[in-house]
């Protein structure tokens, strides 16, 4: 969590659960706007017109994505609903990436509705069914063992995602071959990866399959989109991503390729977790201290339906105590909900300051895939999130779900 978040946030913070109660996830407007400048600014440096699409399956708040938009992103897509919403924030059709997989034709149709978007194709079979023609196109590319991945996408090569090497130059064929005129490519085989000198590599990976369309088909590609990937630091020790090396060493790779091939595309990313993951945290209250247990539990109001990362693989998310060093000292504990699964825990053998019922614990780094990952299991609700706006008022952007918001879909 960001000192200066930290710094904007926590004095303000008895008021605001005195208004609002817990749980809630509350959003800094100022720390988003500032990150969102600071990319444009370095990465505009690269090549000409870069644009981040904000991944929308990052945090699909209107109102988040409304600051996002009023600093120049476009939206990253991968459904009908995510389609819907960028289109709410009257984004045009070259801001908004349709990047699906397992795409549904009523998925495709939509895609082309309201004067369409930038169709990112994950596979070859898929450009047979789109419904119509498009202006331009580009492919998901997957290097498959020619790179390494991480732990969250794992392995390219035994990843969903992408056409794999030695048929992308054929996928490009079949495209120029139905009558497509514009095209760019794009790539993502990695996510949270703090070490820039990766990001830079798979730069250079696309580039070079840019020069291979060059070279075989004749293709000057509009753009390369690396997807996203950039990481943040999750534990208070974790390295930061540097943006400014990644921008100077990505800007030579640019040049370099522009000097052999005579053009240079542009530059897109499609970072969200890197924008707004930071810049967001769950607020929750400790509402049990059982005391029969083989260990310490401390039993808050939210769960593992409003935060699922941890539970789900394992996932670090940094714990504050609200009036951390009150003397008390420290115990090891399992910080837990109320879900009936025994993985329903944001910590695991954790020290943490001594808590006792109705303290507040500040879950860090809530900002992106977060409560965009909740669900209903137990009939557990998503509880209310808020805005802290550069004014310093907490706005409610999103109220928390009801019983009734629950059985709204049943039919009895």
């Amino acid at each position: 969590m960001p000192k200066d978040f930290q710094e904007r946030l926590f004095p303000l913070l008895p008021g605001i659960i005195k208004q609002f109660g817990t749980p809630f996830y509350i959003h800094d407007e100022v720390g988003i706007r500032d990150n969102c400048r600071q990319m444009n600014l370095l990465l505009g440096s690269v090549s000409p017109s870069y644009r981040n699409f904000y991944a929308v399956k990052a945090n699909p708040v209107p109102r988040i994505l409304k600051i996002v938009s009023e600093e120049g992103m476009g939206f990253d897509c991968s459904s009908t609903p995510e389609l819907v919403l960028a289109r709410i924030m009257r984004t045009k059709p070259d801001g908004i990436m349709f990047s699906s997989n397992n795409t549904s034709a009523k998925e495709y149709a939509e895609a082309f509705a309201d004067g369409g978007c930038i169709l990112n194709l994950d596979d070859l079979d898929y450009l047979r069914k789109i419904p119509q023609t498009p202006e331009m196109i580009s492919f998901r590319y997957n290097p498959g063992s020619l790179r390494d991945g991480n732990e969250i996408i794992g392995r390219p090569e035994e990843a969903k995602y992408g056409v794999r090497d030695d048929l992308i130059v054929e996928a490009y064929r079949q495209a120029l071959n139905k009558g497509i005129k514009q095209f760019g490519l794009h790539t993502m085989i990695c996510s949270n990866q703090r070490d820039y000198r990766y990001m830079v590599q798979t730069v250079k990976m696309i580039l070079e399959v840019a020069d291979r369309l060059y070279v075989n088909l004749g293709i000057r590609l509009k753009f390369v989109n690396i997807g996203g990937g950039f990481g943040i630091p999750y534990k208070p020790d974790d390295q930061t991503f540097d943006l400014q090396s990644f921008a100077g060493e990505a800007k030579m790779e640019f040049l370099h390729f522009q000097g052999k091939c005579g053009f240079c595309p542009s530059l897109f990313t499609e970072c969200g977790r890197y924008v707004t993951g930071p810049f967001g945290v769950l607020v929750t209250e400790v509402i049990n201290r059982p005391t029969s247990k083989y260990k310490n539990y401390v039993g808050v109001d939210a769960c593992m339906a409003n935060l699922m990362r941890p539970g789900m693989y394992g996932a670090y998310h940094h714990v504050y105590v609200e009036g951390d060093n009150n003397g008390k000292g420290t115990e090891v504990a399992d910080v837990v909900g109320s879900l009936c699964e025994n993985c329903d825990k944001f910590t695991i053998d954790r020290n943490l300051s001594i808590t006792k019922e109705g303290d507040r614990l500040i879950i860090a780094n809530g900002g992106a895939h977060a409560s965009a990952m909740g669900f209903n299991y137990n009939g557990r609700l998503a509880c209310q999130e808020l805005l802290l706006r550069e004014d310093g008022v907490a706005e409610l952007i999103r109220r928390a779900e009801t019983t009734e918001d629950y059985f709204s879909t049943f039919i009895f």
